[in-house]
């Protein structure tokens, strides 16, 4: 990650950053793994992310919904559309046991 985006997603959640027993190291590798990592866990773990299996548009609105209503800050431009590629990647939707999938009830499918 880039030593400026870093700054500024610490500096912009130095209120609610709590460190976490977690390291990038630890998930997948990918391009944007570390922006990933760094921007979601200034809120929460990373294993929570790592659980979802969205599809783009779905991570895409996880962040909208993040960023009105639990105070993220606003993630745009190639910033997002990094994040949005590894998530995307790296956690896609998951079909359960017996090809139903599980849809995130929280959001539209």
């Amino acid at each position: 990650m880039a030593d400026a985006a870093r700054a500024r997603v610490l500096a912009q959640t130095a209120n609610v950053f709590t460190p976490r027993d977690e390291s990038p190291e630890e998930f997948p590798p990918g391009a944007g793994r570390e922006e990933t990592f760094y921007t979601c866990t200034a809120c929460h773990n990373f294993k929570l992310v790592a659980q979802q299996g969205m599809n783009r548009r779905q991570w895409d609105e996880s962040l909208t919904w993040m960023t009105q209503k639990h105070t993220m800050p606003p993630l745009e431009g190639n910033d997002r559309k990094i994040v949005l590629d590894y998530l995307e990647a790296t956690f896609p939707p998951r079909t359960a046991p017996g090809g139903r999938g599980s849809p995130n009830p929280f959001l539209k499918q």
